[in-house]
């Protein structure tokens, strides 16, 4: 067990048990994510609450990106960074990220990334080419992991569901933007059915024994 595992041990009791009080959180599909070994996890983004949620979430510690203003807030940063979490500069290329990014999973890491690149209003938006491209490049496994709920969440206790897809592989496609390109239209498509998915169950009611589609 690493540093970053100890403290994620420690986060899940306390900060992942806190947001799961405000946000009742219900799991779908988590099994599916693979015990050991590099992986990216890609995740469509509404709400800060969706970070801790998707981390309560996973049964694996995840290296989170996230955008270099929130690192500089003081207090807020090193929480952070004693997570995992790496600074990414938005809007640019950041090299030192992306070797990051890829140094995470050739580590046998799980990194997590929210995959529209920014926060989405009510649904999720188009996915950007980061998740595929370290992917393809280190030759590991993508897993799909939609979230709806928190969305809609105003300090209201609005309930929230995670549902994880089965591992994604890009086989056959070109290191390059095409094969990003086409990487990515299959998550986004992966995870909108999820999403909706996640939407007509909470219209059931959220049932525990659902399994979300493969």
């Amino acid at each position: 067990m690493t540093g970053t595992d100890m403290v994620w041990a420690v986060g899940r009791a306390t900060i992942g048990t806190a947001v799961k009080l405000i946000a009742p959180l219900r799991v779908y599909g988590a099994e599916r994510v693979p015990a050991r070994g590099g992986l990216v996890v890609a995740a469509n983004h509404f709400s800060w609450l969706d970070p801790p949620l998707l981390g309560a979430s996973s049964p694996r510690t995840l290296y989170f990106m996230a955008k270099v203003e929130a690192h500089r807030v003081p207090g807020l940063g090193q929480l952070m960074r004693s997570f995992g979490a790496f600074p990414v500069r938005r809007g640019e290329s950041d090299r030192d990220a992306v070797r990051t990014m890829r140094q995470i999973v050739r580590d046998g890491h799980a990194l997590g990334m929210f995959a529209e690149g920014t926060r989405q209003l009510d649904v999720p938006g188009a996915v950007q080419p980061g998740a595929a491209m370290v992917a393809i490049n280190e030759s590991v496994p993508l897993i799909p992991a939609a979230i709806h709920g928190s969305q809609h969440w105003r300090a209201n206790f609005a309930p929230v569901s995670v549902a994880w897809g089965e591992p994604m592989t890009f086989e056959g496609l070109p290191r390059g933007g095409k094969g990003y390109k086409e990487a990515s239209i299959e998550v986004e498509r992966k995870l909108r059915e999820l999403w909706q998915w996640l939407v007509e169950i909470h219209e059931l009611g959220r049932p525990r024994d659902a399994t979300p589609p493969r």
